[in-house]
């Protein structure tokens, strides 16, 4: 009942020898005292990485299991990770908590306005081997590889015709969608 009503009054009576941080029970302190110790004693049985605190496994432990207790209420999505969830509800939303200092715009996710701001810095950090052409994201590099190696992953259930793109195969479907006749290849 005292240890209780010490969490509730704001009591520390327990102080880290290291840094002076106080906590108000002993357990607390024993697992702040392994950011000091560098202690991971909870190993994942699956892949054998290691955390310092029971629950970080128990959150690791959904990677192995599938699970994923965080749903969206608009979609049905599902997350492994509350924090999953809270980034994923900006698509329904109009939020755009990261904003471009040079021009304003607005985006979901501070990744996104990172790639931005290149366009303002004139910054590719991502160069193609083989012609030296350089790109803002990892992306942009993937799909420009692919006019070197002739690959076309995206491929139309339809007619087969293959694209180095998802938009380019995205456009080609409304050919299909318009019921317009696909025009025949020309053979020579």
């Amino acid at each position: 009942m005292e240890s209780h009503m010490a969490e509730h009054n704001n009591e520390k009576h327990y102080e880290c020898d290291v840094c002076g941080k106080a906590c108000p029970f002993p357990s607390l302190l024993a697992t702040h005292r392994r950011v000091h110790s560098g202690e991971r004693p909870f190993d994942c049985s699956d892949c054998g990485k290691d955390f310092k605190m029971a629950h970080q496994l128990k959150v690791h432990r959904r990677v192995h299991t599938g699970e994923k207790p965080y749903g969206c209420t608009i979609c049905g999505k599902s997350f492994a990770q509350s924090s999953g969830l809270r980034v994923h509800w900006r698509v329904h939303s109009s939020e755009r908590p990261f904003t471009c200092s040079d021009c304003g715009k607005g985006f979901k996710l501070s990744m996104h306005l990172k790639v931005h701001r290149r366009l303002h810095t004139g910054e590719r950090p991502y160069t193609c081997s083989d012609c030296g052409k350089g790109f803002t994201c990892s992306y942009s590099l993937l799909e420009h590889q692919r006019t070197h190696t002739g690959e076309r992953p995206f491929t139309c259930a339809q007619c087969g015709k293959g694209y180095t793109r998802s938009s380019s195969l995205l456009s080609h479907q409304r050919v299909h969608a318009s019921d317009r006749p696909v025009p025949s290849p020309v053979c020579e």
